[in-house]
């Protein structure tokens, strides 16, 4: 049995898709520790 079209468009497409918004949510926490780490280290 191969795999039709649409599994080898769908899965890939749902990994990019994955593997992005963990990467736009990861750089937003990292910049918001680095900030929160600067606003401490001025006090």
């Amino acid at each position: 049995m191969t795999p039709t079209v649409e599994h080898v468009v769908f899965i890939p497409g749902v990994l990019l898709i994955g593997v992005f918004i963990g990467y736009m949510m990861g750089a937003r926490a990292v910049r918001e520790e680095v900030e929160r780490k600067q606003k401490a280290r001025k006090r």
